[in-house]
């Protein structure tokens, strides 16, 4: 079967519809995978922002967490009475009752200058340390740990001891003496009274 011109011209409007049909399959499919792609976009940019969220919440209750932990602390020490500026007469007072307490023939201490233990820049709540050089007359050995059992106890600080020194008194020949010279031990202590409280500056 041979096709004429007139057998062509009758097929053109259904070959151009068959084209025409093509090319908006074509586009329909060049725009489905347009959106898809677009949906896909949409979707992992939701999932990040939602992983930011989650993210962001965990972290704001790590933050809360560390705030009350923070806090909670804080009261502790503010019931210690390790919080707040040093309490320089106060501790010597208790020095002295500790003293009269064990019935220690001799005392003697010099405080420094009270230090920051750390930067205290950008920080609410600092570290101070008060350093004292501690010298003690004792009886006994034992003099010098209950002495400083009590002081750790008792004071409004936490008391750190860095080191001390016994030594050996030689006037244990003269039992008619005063009850000073009747020391047997010496002590040479070096401590540092540990408080907490707002850095300078801050409000």
């Amino acid at each position: 079967m041979k096709l004429t011109l007139h057998d062509l011209a009758k097929l053109r409007l259904p070959l151009l519809a068959a084209v025409l049909l093509l090319a908006i399959a074509g586009l329909l499919a060049w725009w489905s995978m347009g959106e898809a792609h677009k949906a896909e976009q949409e979707r992992d940019t939701a999932a990040n922002r939602k992983g930011q969220v989650e993210q962001r919440l965990r972290q704001v209750r790590t933050e809360e967490q560390e705030l009350k932990d923070r806090a909670q602390i804080f009261q502790q020490l503010q019931a210690s009475g390790i919080s707040g500026e040093e309490k320089r007469l106060e501790w010597i007072e208790m020095l002295r009752a500790t003293q009269q307490a064990l019935r220690l023939p001799g005392m003697n201490y010099e405080y420094g200058v009270q230090v920051p233990l750390e930067n205290v820049d950008g920080t609410a709540y600092a570290w101070f340390a008060s350093p004292m050089r501690l010298q003690l007359r004792l009886l006994h050995e034992e003099d010098l740990l209950n002495f400083l059992s009590q002081i750790e106890k008792d004071a409004k600080a936490l008391v750190l001891v860095r080191n001390c020194k016994l030594g050996r008194i030689g006037n244990s020949g003269n039992p008619g003496g005063t009850h000073e010279t009747l020391a047997q031990l010496s002590a040479d202590c070096e401590m540092q009274w540990i408080t907490v409280r707002r850095a300078s500056g801050k409000k």
